[in-house]
This record gives C-alpha cells, sequence and structure tokens, in this order.
C-alpha cells in the first residue's frame, strides 16, 4: 500500500470530509469543519510529487506537468471514492482531495427540507443548487438523483468533472459522463444530451454562457435540469445568471428564466453543537407566479420578502433557517453569528 493510500484510509476511517497535503506541513484533514494534523512529520516536494504520480497515467502526468493543475476522481474499492485537485503551489505539488463516500445518503438522512423531494418531482423546468465551495452541493443532487432513482422511471444523464458519487441504475436508468474523459467540455456534452433521449439532465457547474444559455434551452424544450452555481443566495443566482449574457441579450433572458426557472436551492454547512458532524442550512426559493412577476420586472430585490410569508409553500430565507438551527440547538449562536452578520 503507497503512501497516498494509507491517507486516504486513515481520513476516510476518521470521518474526514477532506485532505490537504502540501509541503512544510503534515498532512491535514478537515473533519466536521476543523483542520486538524495527522501526524507530525512534516511533507517534503519528493513526498507530494510521489503521491501525485501514484494516481496519474504518463500521459496525465506529462498533461499535469504542462498545465500546473488537474482534476481527477480516485476510488479505493470496499473504501470510497475521492476527488482530487493536484496543483503547484511555489514550485513544488500540492494535493487537495474531497472524500466521497460511496453511500449516497437520502434527502432524510441530511436533514433538508422534504420541499426537495416536491422538486426532484417535477418533469420540466431548472433547479439550481448554489453555495460556497464546499457548502455539500454535490451532495444534495446526489441525494435528489436517488430518490429520482428510487421513486421513478426516467432516463437521467449527469456531466460531472469529476464524478463523484456513483449511481447504481433502479427505477431510473442513469448515464453518468465525466467531462475530460466521456466528453470534452460541458458545452458539448450538454449539446449531445439533446440528442440522447434524456428526461433529467444534471450539469456539475453552470461555468459559461454557452453552458447557461443551452440549459436554459433545454429546461425550455422540456428536460428537468439540475445545475450548481457558487452563488450565496437566490437573488444572487439569477443576478449572475442574467449577468453573464451581453446587454442586449439580458432582457430576453429576464424573461426565459422566469419561465422555465423552478426553484433555487442555497446552502452553506455548519459544524452542529456536539462537533461530531455537519448540517446544512437552507434557503428555498420556488418559482411561483407572484415571484416569476418579480423576475420579468426587475424586482429581484424584493424576493427575500416574498420567500420570509411563503413557508406555506415550502419558502424560506438563509436568516431563518440558520436562526431554526439555533433556535433549536442543532448549531451554536457562536458559529452562526458572524455568517447573521455577513447577511445583515
Amino acid at each position: 500500500m503507497n503512501r497516498l493510500e494509507s491517507l486516504l484510509k486513515a481520513a476516510f476511517y476518521q470521518n474526514a470530509s477532506d485532505i490537504h497535503l502540501t509541503v512544510g506541513t503534515p498532512p491535514v484533514f478537515r473533519i466536521h469543519g476543523d483542520l486538524l494534523p495527522h501526524g507530525e512529520e512534516e511533507l517534503h516536494p519528493v513526498d507530494t510529487e510521489e503521491m501525485a504520480r501514484s494516481v496519474l497515467t504518463e500521459a496525465l502526468w506529462e498533461e499535469f506537468r504542462t498545465k500546473r493543475e488537474m482534476d481527477l476522481s480516485h476510488g479505493i474499492a470496499g473504501v470510497s471514492r475521492f476527488r482530487m485537485n493536484i496543483f503547484y503551489q511555489r514550485g513544488c505539488i500540492s494535493l487537495a482531495i474531497r472524500i466521497v463516500p460511496t453511500d449516497i445518503p437520502s434527502i432524510d438522512q441530511l436533514d433538508l427540507p422534504d420541499v426537495l423531494k416536491d422538486i426532484a418531482a417535477r418533469t420540466q423546468g431548472l433547479v439550481l443548487v448554489t453555495g460556497p465551495t464546499g457548502s455539500g452541493k454535490s451532495t444534495t443532487l446526489a441525494a435528489m438523483i436517488d430518490y429520482m432513482n428510487k421513486t421513478m422511471n426516467k432516463h437521467i444523464i449527469t456531466l460531472e468533472d469529476p464524478i463523484e458519487y456513483l449511481h447504481s441504475h433502479g427505477k431510473c436508468i442513469i448515464d453518468q459522463r465525466e467531462v475530460g474523459f466521456d466528453t470534452i467540455n460541458f458545452q458539448n456534452g450538454l449539446r449531445a444530451c439533446l440528442r440522447q433521449d434524456p428526461d433529467v439532465i444534471l450539469v456539475g457547474e453552470m461555468r459559461d454562457l454557452e453552458t447557461i444559455s443551452t440549459a436554459i434551452t433545454a429546461a425550455e424544450t422540456g428536460h428537468l435540469v439540475l445545475g450548481t452555481l457558487h452563488t450565496t443566495d437566490a437573488s444572487s443566482t439569477m443576478d449572475r445568471i442574467i449577468d453573464v449574457f451581453p446587454s442586449h441579450q439580458k432582457g430576453q433572458i429576464r424573461i426565459q428564466l422566469a419561465n422555465v426557472l423552478q426553484a433555487i436551492v442555497s446552502q452553506r454547512l455548519f459544524q452542529t453543537a456536539n462537533r461530531k458532524g455537519r448540517v446544512a442550512a437552507t434557503e428555498i426559493l420556488i418559482n411561483t407566479p407572484a415571484v416569476k412577476n418579480l423576475i420579468r420586472n426587475e424586482k429581484m430585490h424584493q424576493i427575500p420578502n416574498t420567500m420570509q410569508t411563503a413557508r406555506d409553500q415550502g419558502m424560506h430565507t438563509m436568516t431563518m433557517d440558520i436562526k431554526k438551527l439555533v433556535n433549536n440547538g442543532v448549531i451554536t449562536q457562536e458559529h452562526a453569528l458572524p455568517y447573521l452578520r455577513e447577511r445583515g
């Protein structure tokens, strides 16, 4: 067993979510949100280079040496899957690794709102899961796909970079395509999806104008499209989408978005009060007729007020959910306060 594999197994069995391997410090595991050193021995340049080479073919190694960074997925049979980013810093190689559990947690196990099941049952339109890096977006989407796989009969195509959770065929047929291996990029894969008879398309990340535009078109033509964005709330998510387009298209995109949007789920992870896990605080926007009108009339700033008064329709703001978690003793006031201040 090589050194990297030993570290991956140790991190998995200690319930870490991430591993950081960088020269000049011991390996570091993120456990329930805290960064903790694993051992005392500092890593040297030869150590991190050896670890990187152990998971890269000769061709990928040469590509990495040229591009200076690389994303890939790696699996250890009977243990887990790992999402890796290998990169250079100060001339040395570092690795940032996310542990992806083999078992896909359910919506209930994640303590996510039941309205996500209703959202997953929609037959067409655009559903966005947003939040900063490391906020559990991929896990939430995997749980929604798993819910479909157990309760519905659909053809689901995912475009991921890299593939994280592995789905088995259940009631659904699930084709998972990895960007860089199964398709050149998100844009090509998404265009090809439309010719592959999908019911549901998952776009791992909506990064650019062409991907966003094609996703909106797919949602307009009778598909349910799930995607992610690195935004912190519903209003900024819609602003981000509209801002990607040139000025002369913004009005048309605003109308299209108002028509195709089904829901926006924004989330952020907090360490639990008992320090034994993490829990997602969420913000949920459902595109009701009232919300559609606000989007069309460029009144996105009024959307938080709508969410606050539409709890019976499954909506709530991030602030409402964080306060609920504090009041229920799930997270501490100390952890919540900086974020509540940030949101005003």
